[in-house]
């Protein structure tokens, strides 16, 4: 009971039981049942300075009386009564409950609460869908959807598949990953994995800021769509806008990149799976600066814990979205067992250049989670620092090129209204610098971004 210096997530004071107002204390039951728990103790106040309750017996009687009457579904509660140097005092202790969301019913209001900080407030349309999900014992991802299978192609699963597994894609695999129901419906997973995404919350935000702080933008870029198209899109926003240098050695060379590639991958797949995706204003955000690396997404830690207060090793990998994390897994692009944040550090580690002070940082909120991954090297310290830094033109034929890869040099010209030989110089540094190529012959072939 020493322990207990002020009211946070976990607990609340009550001077008293105040019997004529049970909303005062009820919307405290309510939101640690819709969280992870908590307690209430009565004969405390705001300070932490115990007073004592004059009849413990007749509070234990009254809290049962009014959470029967006010609350509904009923939630798990054990009554404990303490004593502190002849004061008694009684801790009202709620269970973190199964059957979510947990309201206060009265006064005309039917209200469910979660808890922020040391305060209980009413949920939110977005908690209320999460507590509705949890209570049900269903998740975003496997929710059925309108959408159906037959106007969808996954060309890009499909080819992700073979290319990762060395195994044939079968159509017979949408269902038993659960990415489509026996009816023919696109679950919300299956959307998510469909080539023309119909989830416009699956979005991709990529931003090169010049310096160590937001401030001017050298390169930015938004991408909305296929899961399995943003991983691609972000690793070629990494690529793109980083450093790879060289060590020159006695027989050879070294390289030097700024970070691990698999540690940035790792990273990306646990944003893009681990994600509250009924955040329906949300994206995830990827952010380099001059010294770190920032990767953000909606949605805190799926059982509600904060990660900077938990030790990475005993992470358990608790999945938000089930249905994703599994075919990802079976794409070979996640841990099948233990958590990936392990697994950042240790490919962090492992590059050279690397001291403590380094070691990737994980952060969370109740609505976000953020993974910083620091540049492992000083890139003046190595030789031939080498950089891919393309003109706004060059990108805009990068652009033209995704939307259209048989697009020729002449139409690429009449579009952005530049020379056709202008085009051919930069198609041909685009290609110099491992960007782009060409396959087929000129008159039937295709661009290929790298």
């Amino acid at each position: 009971m020493n322990s207990l210096i002020s009211e946070c997530t976990a607990y609340d004071f009550k001077l008293m039981l105040e019997e004529n107002r049970p909303k005062s204390w009820l919307k405290s039951v309510s939101a640690f049942a819709n969280g992870l728990g908590g307690s209430l103790f009565f004969g405390i106040d705001n300070d932490g300075v115990v007073k004592g309750l004059d009849d413990v017996q007749h509070v234990c009687e009254t809290i049962s009386s009014r959470i029967r009457d006010y609350m509904d579904p009923l939630p798990e509660v054990e009554m404990i009564p303490h004593d502190i140097d002849g004061l008694h005092i009684l801790q009202l202790k709620v269970n973190a409950g199964h059957y979510t969301p947990y309201y206060y019913v009265g006064d005309g209001l039917r209200i469910a609460f979660v808890r922020i900080g040391d305060e209980s407030i009413p949920a939110t349309a977005e908690q209320m869908v999460r507590l509705v999900l949890k209570g049900s014992n269903k998740t975003f991802d496997s929710l059925h959807t309108d959408y159906q299978a037959e106007d969808y192609s996954f060309t890009i699963l499909a080819n992700s598949f073979k290319d990762r597994t060395k195994q044939e894609w079968d159509k017979k695999y949408l269902l038993s990953f659960g990415l489509v129901t026996g009816t023919g419906c696109l679950t919300n997973a299956g959307a998510l994995f469909a080539d023309d995404c119909p989830l416009w919350q699956s979005r991709l935000y990529c931003t090169r800021w010049d310096g160590k702080e937001k401030g001017d933008a050298i390169n930015d870029a938004e991408f909305t769509g296929n899961v399995l198209m943003l991983l691609r899109e972000s690793m070629n926003f990494v690529k793109s806008n980083t450093k790879r240098g060289w060590e020159k050695l006695p027989d050879g060379r070294k390289n030097k990149p700024e970070y691990a590639e698999r540690a940035v991958l790792e990273a990306m797949v646990n944003h893009f799976i681990h994600r509250d995706y009924t955040v329906m204003g949300g994206e995830v955000h990827l952010d380099i600066y001059e010294d770190r690396l920032i990767v953000t997404s909606p949605g805190g830690m799926y059982n509600g814990m904060l990660i900077q207060d938990l030790d990475i090793a005993d992470v358990s990998s608790e999945r938000r979205n089930p249905i994703l994390a599994n075919v990802m897994a079976q794409l070979d692009y996640m841990e099948k067992r233990g958590s990936g944040l392990t697994r950042i550090y240790n490919e962090t580690k492992a590059l050279d250049g690397y001291r403590d002070e380094l070691k990737p940082v994980f952060k969370s909120t109740p609505t976000q989670f953020q993974t910083i991954i620091f540049a492992s090297i000083d890139m003046t310290d190595v030789g031939d620092v080498s950089e891919t830094k393309l003109t706004e033109r060059q990108r805009k034929i990068l652009d033209l090129i995704k939307e259209s890869p048989t697009i020729s040099g002449r139409q690429m010209s009449e579009i952005l209204s530049v020379s056709q030989r202008t085009i051919e110089r930069d198609l041909s540094n685009l290609k110099e610098l491992g960007v782009l190529k060409r396959e087929g012959k000129d008159n039937d072939g295709v661009w290929v971004i790298n």
